[in-house]
């Protein structure tokens, strides 16, 4: 859930074949440049705590939509949609000096002066402003690309998710696609910049990133993610018109698209993945200790040290570790642990042996969700949501599945994105924890109610906090319990071995980038720990290596969130009530935990209960806390 990087050079523009003043006319960057920056700041109000709040939110609403036009596509905000974020190191160092303009503009409200229901919006308006400063001292963007990410992903996603309606919108969808190469060459520069100060991914992750490249630019365009929209256009556009955009769309694929593309894909092959690190830990780049801290603290929005984080990670292994062997027992397998994993690795009943009807599976186990949610809910989204493959020219890298937010602004459903390459990885008895964590109740409710609560400001309903969002995702695993799914013992496994797979992620990512474990020994822990299919679990390490940190979040999220509910139910006994109590979670919004906890202490005092000492994560988690 995720999105878009890149940057400039003078000797690689020319390499391409740009000159400056075509690269620059290229991006036609307009949007909050530093002028009309200024300018909005100077019409900030100059008294009033409410008012310069408010004032300060719809401008760091703007900016970001201005400033980022992909992030702008996804919620529906018009006015930005022909435009790429300038990536150039001009349009890096004006957004790194406007934001400390706006933490600066923000320390000089007075929170005392805000009434009660106002101060959660500055603390989050500060917070993310200072922490985002903070990382200002890592250079992050010299690493715009990776296997996981970069623009070989994040642009056919966005040209997907662009509207498709109307002579216009394919018109702006054209116009993206011109600019695309300075897009492009920006990338390209930042990762030569990378190169030269020793600052890229690990080489033994970029194996299939020239193959993710090429497969954008495909002989026969019509094959192409990037020209997907000019296949099947609606019957509104007369057919005079509907030819014209796609000989225009044809045209700048041959001409401008394929060339660049297939020269960022050469410059890595011959460039960028023979010199890049061998090295497997974040730490080992340049002041990475204090990085990769960085990364841990922004991802689980917790202060918890990396050490800490394995700590919890070995308990949480030896608590799950001890549910599964139960289920072994139970089924009565004549086996050890490890017999009973390549059983479920490998057993034929366990896999489809088509993609449809391994889909068709996902959207059954979806259906049947969807009718149990509202003993749990009081309030659900009205925004639906569909069930979709991956697309074939990332599968093959990417994770088991993932979910794209919707938007009713845009006219967009949320989508469930669920890997179908290798059928033989995609063992049945993952699908219900799966379904239920991607789609209802996990993202889909939790980010589709979030865009939908209007008396929230839209900056608010807009930002994603890993450790909320994936923290309510795991959460929403143990839910199936109560919504009729791991009736089947294998299927039950396969809900534990999910748990198992987010607390074994705490244990390798920081075993890997903080405590010098190789990546072969992080796979074997896996193996060892887990009953994930190899394939899938080797995609996993890789994700852990260039996201240092990311994978963190969910298990952190889960186990505060359980924390939370424990002591509502403690404090609350027979008042509890668990309608109430999710919507009460979910109705502010995604939230850093340590505000999150906060404010549902408020809420357990509001309907009467006592707060006690913190329950213990580990106690406040498996099925009993459920039923």
């Amino acid at each position: 859930m995720s999105f878009s990087n890149s940057a400039q050079k003078i000797l690689s523009a020319k390499r391409l074949g740009f000159s400056i003043a075509i690269l620059a006319a290229s991006l036609n960057v307009q949007a909050m440049d530093q002028k009309a920056f200024e300018q909005a700041m100077s019409e900030l109000p100059k008294k009033g705590a409410s008012e310069k709040l408010k004032a300060l939110q719809d401008l760091r609403y703007r900016w970001i939509m201005e400033s980022y036009p992909e992030s702008a596509t996804y919620e529906g905000y018009p006015g930005v949609e022909r435009n790429w974020t300038d990536q150039s190191n001009k349009g890096i160092e004006r957004r790194k000096g406007q934001t400390r303009e706006l933490l600066a503009a923000s320390r000089h409200i007075d929170e005392n002066n805000l009434p009660e229901n106002e101060k959660l919006d500055y603390q989050l308006l500060y917070q993310d402003l200072l922490l985002q400063v903070r990382g200002y001292q890592f250079p992050e963007h010299l690493l715009p690309i990776n296997h996981m990410s970069g623009i070989q992903r994040s642009v056919p996603a966005l040209l997907s998710a662009m509207p498709k309606r109307t002579i216009k919108d394919y018109e702006d969808i054209l116009a993206r696609l011109e600019k695309l190469p300075g897009l492009i060459e920006q990338t390209k520069i930042l990762m030569e910049k990378g190169l030269r100060q020793n600052l890229t991914p690990p080489q033994i992750t970029l194996r299939d990133l020239p193959g993710q490249i090429r497969a954008l630019i495909p002989a026969d365009s019509k094959q192409s993610p990037l020209l997907k929209a000019f296949n099947d256009m609606p019957a509104s556009i007369p057919a005079a018109q509907q030819a014209r955009l796609r000989t225009r769309a044809q045209t700048i694929y041959q001409k401008s698209l394929v060339p660049n593309w297939q020269q960022l894909a050469e410059f890595v092959e011959r460039d960028y993945i023979p010199n890049a690190t061998t090295e497997t830990a974040f730490t080992k780049n340049e002041d990475g200790i204090r990085w990769y801290a960085y990364k841990v603290r922004k991802q689980t929005t917790t202060e918890l040290s990396p050490e800490e984080i394995h700590r919890i990670g070995l308990e949480e292994v030896r608590r799950i570790r001890a549910e599964m062997d139960k289920i072994i027992q139970r089924t009565g397998f004549d086996g050890d642990f490890k017999a009973f994993t390549d059983f479920l690795r490998t057993d034929p009943r366990f896999y489809y042996t088509t993609k449809e009807d391994l889909l068709k599976n996902y959207r059954d186990i979806a259906k049947r969700i969807d009718g149990e949610l509202p003993a749990l809910f009081g309030t659900l989204p009205r925004l639906p949501y569909g069930v979709k493959r991956i697309p074939g020219y990332s599968e093959k890298s990417q994770t088991t599945a993932y979910y794209q937010p919707g938007s009713m602004e845009a006219g967009r459903a949320g989508v469930f994105f669920a890997n179908t390459y290798d059928l033989n990885s995609r063992p049945t008895w993952e699908m219900e924890a799966l379904t239920v964590h991607e789609a209802m109740p996990g993202h889909h409710l939790q980010i589709a109610l979030a865009q939908e609560q209007k008396e929230i400001h839209p900056l608010r309903r807009q930002t994603m906090y890993t450790g909320f969002v994936e923290g309510w995702g795991l959460y929403s695993e143990s839910l199936g319990y109560d919504l009729g799914l791991y009736k089947d013992p294998y299927n039950e496994f396969g809900a534990l071995t999910y748990d198992m797979w987010r607390a074994v992620r705490l244990v390798v990512d920081t075993g890997m980038h903080q405590l010098g474990w190789s990546r072969d020994e992080a796979i074997r822990y896996f193996m060892d720990n887990s009953a994930k299919p190899e394939h899938d679990i080797v995609v996993e390490i890789d994700r852990y290596l260039v996201w240092p940190g990311q994978a963190l979040a969910y298990k952190v999220g889960q186990l505060k969130i359980k924390e939370i509910r424990a002591r509502a139910e403690k404090a609350l006994g027979t008042n509890f009530n668990i309608r109430q109590f999710h919507d009460a979670l979910l109705k502010a919004g995604a939230l850093p935990l340590n505000l999150l906890e906060s404010r549902m202490n408020g809420w357990i005092k509001v309907q009467g209960g006592q707060i006690a000492k913190s329950v213990p994560a580990a106690d406040a988690g498996g099925q009993a806390a459920l039923n």
